[in-house]
């Protein structure tokens, strides 16, 4: 299953940087687990974590389901960057 199709699907409209958006598979000790890196830039992470977590666990929720179909189990961690000031 494609997942990061899925999450840009659900995140694309929350942020202002949709190219900068960044989505990564961390190595994981089991086949089992399925973990997923969000990069953003800083205010999109926020917009996509939400007020007290609520839009990333809709995504978790989402993507939980998602991973049963094929008895996965998927975990979100969300990362910002700010992008480099060009040096003078």
């Amino acid at each position: 299953m494609d997942y990061e199709a899925i999450i840009h699907a659900f995140v694309d409209p929350f942020v202002v940087h949709k190219d900068a958006i960044m989505i990564r598979e961390l190595p994981s000790n089991s086949e089992r687990d399925i973990t997923l890196l969000i990069v953003a830039e800083g205010e999109d992470t926020s917009r996509l974590i939400g007020r007290k977590g609520v839009v990333a666990d809709a995504l978790r929720e989402i993507l939980s389901v998602a991973g049963k179909s094929e008895g996965k189990r998927i975990y979100l961690k969300f990362e910002s960057f700010e992008p480099k000031e060009s040096e003078e």
